[in-house]
């Protein structure tokens, strides 16, 4: 193995977006996951905008470097449109939740490519079970020892951005009781899951060293924390929610992530700090959210004190709304607060129409539905 010969972080100058969205490609008719990525990537040819993914069913579409939310909507809306016209005339749709609902992992097929299938000769039954789709939110940073102050800063909001991503109540044909379920699922990969806390970037280049010299990574790309410093593109990852079903909530989840990495580095810039929390106080606190979502209540600090999802959320908007004011994104700050306040999260919405209809297959025709409907609205 081939150790990377330097760990350097390519700074932004400038708090910028990039936006992943893996989307799953279902057959119109049967509504079954298909593999419509590599139809589709031959169609597009080589780009960099449309990425193969671990599974043939799973496709990437990947944002411009984004100076603000209107643009990530002007881009992600163009972007998907057309894979959904590509898609349509395949007959394959397009899906975007968390979790295909019948889908069982004996049935996923893994992308032919050397990396997937060396990473799945090591892991093997646990990737597998990848059979999960996410939104992955890129944030600009000046410098490698913001990135891990930052990282180390947005543990608290593991819950929030749980709960109102949550789209993935259900797995193989089955309610499971979770709000998100692939968050369980992400969790078995030895390098996923909530962050390390480390003291700084030169602790982080060690930390990235040591795994490789142990074989337990071949690249930095293998280490899949809920959120982490990505030194190629100079940004934080914001990597921990669910595929949402509409454009919208792809941009509010933005807007939200790029509120909280600007607030926490102008913490950083004024040499002030919020507290941390300790890690078992934020892995229960990421329990209860993947648990009951919007309902969970979690701890707030080490004497134990407890508060709702719901009041903690509203407390943070309050609070970013002068960020999002300046970063020109409060609607979609205000626009979350309605989601959390009136029970809208994708989640409660997918359990309802399940409720009523007593069908998955209702349940994916809603959520097809309701992307393309968000996405004609520009």
């Amino acid at each position: 193995m081939s150790l990377s010969p330097n760990i350097v972080f390519n700074s932004s100058k400038s708090p910028t977006i990039g936006v992943e969205v893996e989307l799953q490609t279902i057959d119109s008719d049967t509504l079954k996951p298909i593999p419509g990525s590599p139809k589709l990537l031959d169609f597009y040819g080589e780009t960099m905008w449309l990425k193969k993914e671990l599974l043939d069913s799973i496709i990437e579409v990947n944002t411009m470097i984004c100076n603000d939310v209107s643009e990530v909507r002007n881009d992600l809306s163009k972007k998907i449109k057309d894979v959904i016209k590509t898609s349509n005339s395949m007959n394959i749709d397009i899906l975007s939740m968390g979790i295909h609902p019948f889908m069982n992992w004996k049935d996923a097929k893994i992308a032919k490519e050397e990396r997937y299938l060396s990473f799945l000769d090591r892991m093997q039954w646990v990737l597998k079970n990848f059979i999960i789709t996410g939104l992955h939110v890129h944030v600009g940073v000046d410098s490698g020892e913001k990135a891990i102050a930052i990282t180390n800063g947005l543990t608290r909001y593991i819950p929030h951005l749980i709960a109102i991503s949550a789209s993935s109540a259900f797995h193989d044909g089955q309610i499971t009781g979770l709000a998100s379920t692939r968050t369980k699922i992400f969790e078995a990969l030895p390098t996923a899951g909530i962050p390390h806390r480390l003291l700084n970037f030169s602790e982080f280049q060690k930390y990235m060293r040591t795994l490789q010299r142990a074989n337990t990574i071949e690249s930095i790309r293998e280490v899949w924390w809920d959120f982490r410093p990505h030194i190629g593109f100079g940004t934080v990852e914001i990597r921990i929610c669910d595929s949402v079903p509409t454009l919208e909530e792809m941009v509010q989840i933005a807007a939200l992530s790029q509120c909280l990495v600007v607030a926490l580095s102008e913490h950083y810039d004024s040499a002030t700090q919020l507290p941390l929390l300790d890690r078992w106080i934020l892995a229960e606190n990421k329990w209860r959210a993947t648990r009951y979502g919007l309902d969970a209540e979690i701890i707030v600090d080490d004497t134990g004190k407890q508060e709702t999802l719901k009041e903690s959320f509203n407390k943070l908007i309050e609070i970013l709304i002068p960020v999002s004011i300046r970063l020109g994104c409060n609607k979609e700050l205000e626009n979350l607060i309605n989601i959390v306040n009136n029970n809208k999260a994708p989640y409660i919405r997918q359990l309802k129409t399940y409720k009523d209809s007593n069908s998955l297959n209702l349940v994916i025709k809603e959520s097809v539905k309701e992307l393309k409907e968000s996405l004609n609205e520009y």
